[in-house]
């Protein structure tokens, strides 16, 4: 892989290029998830689940599930995390798809590399409960973590997809206990307009989604609402002190402008910011740390941008 970077003061983007034989197994990773959504072995969200939780759990994690005062997630602890600090985890799935069980995984390969307890939340879905359900859920459980009576100070918010958008919704009231000490984002969907150039761009060529493919879980999840709410859409409602900030994309993305407009915008503000680019790589790549050795070390970058900014 070959890398290339651009940096400001406050932003630096890094451009990420594959190796011909990543090349080759990002293709077979591709081939096992288009095999897998056509030829379901459940419903759409069983299916998906089944997706997310080839990520392996790691080893060295305690599981332990969660579902009092009004909170439903798992604990995903590593030996000898602190008690004083957590990790958020938010997931992702359209706003309709997707369980804290399914990403146990990809939390646990996060709180090993971090050494910190991670605690994957789950949020109402789609269309059983629309927006504003999940952000105000998102917030509720970033509430429920300072009043644990465990010590937590402060968090780190971790998001992939919609669970990106809701981890910087989550920023939105900055007075809140814990503290929020960064965030990381995968491919995060931070404009349910959908106006980026990435959308429409024929320089894209994303592997995983059309645009169709977005507009029918947006327009499901906002039972018309604005889109451009900023609570929706937190690219129209970033806040003017932010934490530190580490996206990740695929350059192929239709969500590639997401990321770059965001984090432009936060920069803009003052804020650290990180955008890393992934060439020929596809939405939330990070999940797939069986196959590919990208998507390990770009957990390896998640876990040191978070150790960098704990108080």
């Amino acid at each position: 892989m070959t890398t290339t970077t651009v940096a400001t003061t406050a932003f630096v983007e890094t451009r990420h290029v594959l190796s011909d034989d990543e090349r080759q197994i990002e293709q077979t990773v591709l081939a096992e998830i288009h095999q897998l959504f056509s030829n379901p072995t459940g419903d759409q969200r069983e299916t998906y689940d089944t997706l997310i939780a080839r990520t392996p759990i790691a080893d060295g994690v305690t599981l332990e599930a969660i579902d009092r005062d009004g909170v439903s997630g798992w604990w995903v602890r590593p030996s000898g995390a602190p008690a004083d600090r957590t990790i958020l985890f938010l997931h992702g799935g359209a706003y309709l798809l997707g369980s804290a069980k399914a990403y146990r995984g990809m939390a646990s390969q996060v709180a090993v590399r971090a050494g910190v307890a991670v605690f994957v939340a789950d949020y109402p879905l789609a269309p059983e409960h629309v927006f504003p359900a999940a952000p105000e859920a998102a917030a509720a459980v970033r509430r429920w973590l300072g009043g644990q009576g465990q010590g937590v100070s402060q968090v780190a918010l971790v998001g992939d997809s919609a669970g990106g958008a809701l981890a910087l919704s989550v920023l939105g009231d900055p007075t809140t206990s814990p503290t929020i000490a960064a965030v990381a984002v995968f491919s995060p969907w931070l404009d349910l307009a959908m106006t980026g150039a990435s959308f429409t761009s024929p320089d894209i060529h994303d592997p995983i989604f059309e645009p169709e493919m977005l507009a029918g879980p947006a327009g499901t999840y906002l039972a018309g609402a604005d889109p451009k709410d900023g609570r929706a859409s937190p690219l129209y409602a970033v806040p003017e002190v932010l934490p530190p900030l580490l996206i990740q994309v695929g350059g192929d993305e239709i969500l590639l402008d997401d990321a770059r407009r965001y984090a432009k915008a936060a920069a803009d503000k003052g804020g650290e910011v990180r955008l890393d680019i992934f060439d020929g790589l596809h939405h939330v790549f990070q999940g797939s740390t069986r196959d590919l050795p990208t998507a390990r070390r770009a957990l390896d970058e998640v876990a040191a941008f978070l150790s960098r900014h704990w108080a």
